[in-house]
């Protein structure tokens, strides 16, 4: 080992040696950093691992030329489609001809030019009192006081319609509490406190929970299961959200671990046939007669295994045999069982003869080990139609709590996460349905309330 210069030795030398001395050592550590990259070879990104597009590096776009007004050039002419059950309808006719003067009142139109203005009314809040009579038993002397409708009950203090808004713009929209008394104040001409918003979500959350529990229970008893998680922060503490879906359904649930125990908790005795999902260990180890590896994932970790060795053939024919196979499974419905079959046997085959050839190096070797390992669980859902090539559905399903995360960031009471996904399982599972989710909170918050706002009788 080269003994190091000491502090005195190096000013004691003369200007030139010192210079020449830097210059060495410059040459020299450019030296090592370009063989430390090329060791580490290219960043991750969303293109070659499981890191999400947030996190990818963005560059600079180059200016944009700036466009004319208007329309551009061939472009076809788009317009508001007309309502068929306009509110208001107000009708214009000439009354007198502008040229001659003549009386037009009585003459029959021509064409009616229809055009529509959408607007909003005037939001205002409206406030139900009640008055509950006492009275003194005439016979008995015991007090007697009139009992409220259901739902006017005394402990309730907000309508279902605005708990259920504040609820989807806090939820859905992700806005903070305070954030939303600022809306409720500035829009909604509502003075509404932070612990005000706060007790209706917790509410919400309650009101969710039965019916979030009675999808979970669908979920765990389906044949196709898919699953994954995302971190989530409860207390200022690590915590993880998992989302287990099968169909239209979307059972969401936040607990402190990632291990096997929450998955072994959630199916109880239950068993999937199939499960899908990414390499993580709880999800491969899932109650399941068998796996679906989300080959997605398999393709963004072999491009990064090529973009670390251009020249491995091994891992492009290897990402074009799962491409091959993924287009097959969309083309199933276009083929013949005899020829969708055909066509699967030739790629098992390729897919067998690539797991076969020889290779060098760690990541290479790793994945080649990973795909032999797991070679039945990569092709099943080209055997069974109602199974996904990705797990695609259950990365969009947590993509509204990585926002959520983002923008509001921890939890602060044990009841936020349990109302967040409880919530999250109704709303999600909703829009599988093609239901509207306000419509399903306001039914989730209780009985309307408006009909009391109808015309007293006399």
């Amino acid at each position: 080992m080269t003994k190091l210069p000491t502090a005195d030795e190096l000013n004691q030398l003369p200007r030139e040696e010192l210079v020449a001395l830097i210059l060495l050592l410059i040459e020299e550590v450019q030296a090592l950093r370009a063989e430390v990259a090329q060791l580490k070879g290219p960043p991750p990104t969303s293109r070659n691992s499981s890191q999400p597009p947030s996190r990818d590096w963005k560059t600079n776009r180059p200016p944009k030329q700036p466009k004319s007004q208007g329309a551009q050039a061939g472009h076809a002419k788009m317009t508001r489609p007309l309502s068929e059950t306009p509110d208001r309808i107000v009708v214009v006719k000439p009354e007198t001809c502008a040229q001659c003067g003549g009386d037009l009142q009585h003459v029959a139109a021509q064409r009616i030019l229809r055009r529509q203005l959408t607007e909003l009314p005037e939001i205002k809040p409206v406030v139900i009192e009640t008055q509950q009579h006492e009275v003194e038993c005439p016979a008995c002397h015991t007090v007697q006081r009139g009992e409220l409708p259901a739902d006017l009950a005394a402990t309730r203090q907000f309508g279902p319609r605005l708990e259920a808004l504040v609820t989807y713009l806090h939820h859905e929209q992700h806005i903070s509490f305070e954030r939303l008394q600022i809306l409720a104040h500035d829009v909604l001409g509502l003075d509404l406190s932070e612990g005000g918003a706060v007790a209706m979500i917790e509410r919400a959350g309650m009101a969710a929970q039965p019916l979030a529990e009675a999808i979970g229970d669908q979920v765990r008893h389906s044949a196709v299961i898919g699953s994954d998680e995302t971190s989530a922060r409860v207390h200022g503490r690590n915590h993880w959200e998992w989302v287990f879906v099968s169909g239209h359904l979307e059972y969401h649930l936040i607990a402190a671990s990632r291990g096997q125990d929450v998955v072994d908790t959630f199916m109880g005795e239950c068993r999937a046939e199939v499960w899908q999902s990414d390499c993580w260990k709880a999800q491969l180890n899932a109650p399941a007669d068998t796996h679906q590896l989300c080959l997605q994932h398999q393709i963004r970790n072999l491009q990064g295994l090529i973009d670390h060795r251009p020249r491995l053939r091994w891992a492009q024919e290897l990402q074009d045999v799962f491409r091959a196979a993924i287009h097959l499974g969309h083309r199933r419905d276009q083929l013949t069982p005899q020829g969708f079959q055909g066509q699967v046997t030739r790629l098992e085959k390729r897919l067998d003869r690539l797991l076969a050839r020889p290779l060098t190096g760690r990541d290479a070797l790793r994945l080649k080990t990973r795909y032999q390992t797991h070679r039945d669980h990569l092709f099943v859902f080209l055997k069974r139609p109602d199974v996904a090539a990705d797990n695609n559905a259950c990365e969009r399903a947590l993509r509204p709590s990585v926002i959520h995360r983002k923008v509001l960031g921890s939890f602060r009471s044990d009841w936020g996460p349990r109302a967040y996904a409880a919530l999250a399982t109704v709303i999600n599972t909703a829009k599988r349905k093609g239901e509207n989710v306000f419509q399903k909170l306001v039914n989730l918050m209780g009985q309307p309330v408006l009909h009391y706002l109808a015309p007293s009788q006399p």
